[in-house]
């Protein structure tokens, strides 16, 4: 099967990461040969991603592909895909909310959806899941104004506010059925909100939760305690062997600094977020406002209304998110939303490395 060597491609800034946007149908349709596509296009396996789009971080080494939906509910599909830095794995496991902000963006620029003359909500399906989301952004003139005085942390400057509404998610919030349980020795709450994610107490793994992701990254006993974690967890949330995944995410929750509801770190899931995803974060919300979870004793919720703000290593975010219990005393999630912002950076031809070229690490 010849693979192309180049393809139409648009490279966007979504949230807080950075990843190329394609067409379906400016890739090749058989999924070996669309994923040798992109490792090259990323420049993967490389740990600098020197020959390719990709920055050398799993933060931007993300691929958004975007087509018409069939689906009566959605306007679009988005389907993400994670591309391994130095492995050659091309990962469909998970969703990625930050990319997520640039699919409707994405959509108007490309003709699939029609801009309003002001503002232009887009209905998305996330492939990945099979769950939805709306995103709403400004089209002043029916064009996609990317300026606009939204601030979001872990991004310089200011953009236009895409404003993304999750309906519930097509699973249990809690995968496992518990608000709390035991895994690898450690009290843990499993929750998926949007994202396979794993609640954990930092103390309770002998840190604070304030130490730079770098600092986490290089302790070694904490890096065998999380796999551990992560392994067993995995089963335990009914997506089997999770030692070549990258979900599901894990979260150490201390206790605020300024003013939010919780500090996190994030895993993702052995590099430390500098930040946090979108629906990591929606994750971690939702999770917090279950009773009998880890977050009880850490977190400090607000006494009214949803809005929490989750606080990262570099600012924080705000999002959204309510619970409600169900007639057998279930918790499900009630609604999750969130404001982002988003770019487009660069509009063209990318040109992959040559297919069988050596690698050089």
């Amino acid at each position: 099967m010849t693979v192309p060597a180049e393809a139409r491609c648009m490279l966007m800034r979504g949230g807080t990461s950075k990843g190329a946007y394609f067409l379906a149908e400016d890739l090749p349709a058989d999924a070996g040969a669309r994923d040798d596509l992109l490792l090259r296009v990323m420049g993967s396996p490389d740990p600098r991603q020197i020959d390719g789009l990709g920055g050398a971080h799993p933060l931007t080494s993300k691929v958004a592909v975007v087509s018409a939906s069939a689906d009566p509910d959605a306007d679009v599909d988005y389907l993400f895909l994670q591309v391994g830095v130095d492995r050659p794995e091309v990962s469909d496991r998970q969703n990625c909310g930050n990319l997520l902000a640039g699919v409707g963006p994405f959509a108007v620029e490309r003709g699939l959806v029609a801009a309003g003359d002001g503002r232009t909500s887009v209905r998305i399906r996330m492939v990945n899941s099979g769950d939805f989301a709306v995103a709403s952004f400004p089209t002043p003139g029916r064009r996609v104004d990317y300026s606009g005085t939204a601030e979001i942390s872990g991004v310089p400057g200011t953009a236009a506010p895409v404003v993304i509404e999750f309906p519930q998610g097509s699973g249990p919030l809690l995968p496992t059925g518990h608000a709390r349980d035991i895994v690898a020795d450690t009290p843990v709450t499993c929750v998926d909100n949007g994202m396979p994610t794993v609640l954990i107490a930092a103390a309770s793994l002998k840190v604070t939760g304030y130490e730079s992701p770098k600092d986490l990254e290089e302790d070694l006993t904490l890096a065998d305690r999380l796999r551990e974690i992560r392994l067993e967890a995995g089963k335990l949330m009914g997506l089997g062997d999770v030692e070549g995944t990258t979900v599901p995410k894990l979260s150490l929750l201390a206790a605020p600094l300024d003013g939010g509801a919780v500090m996190t770190r994030t895993f993702i899931p052995v590099r430390c977020h500098t930040s946090i995803g979108v629906l990591g974060a929606a994750s971690v919300a939702a999770g917090l406002r279950v009773e009998g979870g880890v977050g009880e004793g850490v977190a400090r919720l607000p006494a009214q209304g949803d809005r929490l703000r989750i606080e990262h290593p570099s600012g924080f975010l705000d999002i959204e998110s309510g619970i409600a219990y169900d007639a057998e005393g279930v918790p499900v999630a009630r609604r999750t939303a969130v404001v982002r912002t988003a770019r487009k950076i660069f509009d063209g031809t990318v040109f992959a490395r040559p297919a069988g070229a050596a690698q050089h690490l």
